[in-house]
């Protein structure tokens, strides 16, 4: 593939990428938002972590897997609980990371 294509598709997914998150934030960097808006934006961070977490955790070959085999799910219910309690992000994480290798060392 020649080298100036290379580039310019680099360029352009580095615009494509760059340019909506600099766009809104510079537009609205001055101004302050209704505090609905504000409480409402404040889910868009779990809404999309939820929309690309839980296929991962429950589909398996397009299918539910509720298997004890699946040990993402069993793992991800008290590292739920663990996030919900202490909202520690790191804690959460160790603690599934932990619980999918005890699981896949001793079960899998």
């Amino acid at each position: 593939m020649d080298e100036k294509i290379v580039f310019l598709t680099i360029v352009g997914m580095t615009l494509v990428t760059y340019v909506p998150r600099v766009v809104p934030m510079l537009a609205l960097a001055s101004k302050n938002l209704p505090e609905p808006l504000v409480r409402w934006l404040s889910f868009v961070p779990t809404a999309v972590l939820s929309a690309m977490l839980f296929p991962a955790l429950l589909l398996k070959d397009a299918t539910f897997d509720f298997s004890f085999e699946n040990f993402f799910l069993w793992a991800s219910i008290p590292a739920f609980l663990l996030a919900w309690r202490t909202k520690s992000f790191f804690g959460t994480v160790a603690l599934g990371i932990g619980l999918v290798a005890v699981g896949r060392y001793f079960f899998g």
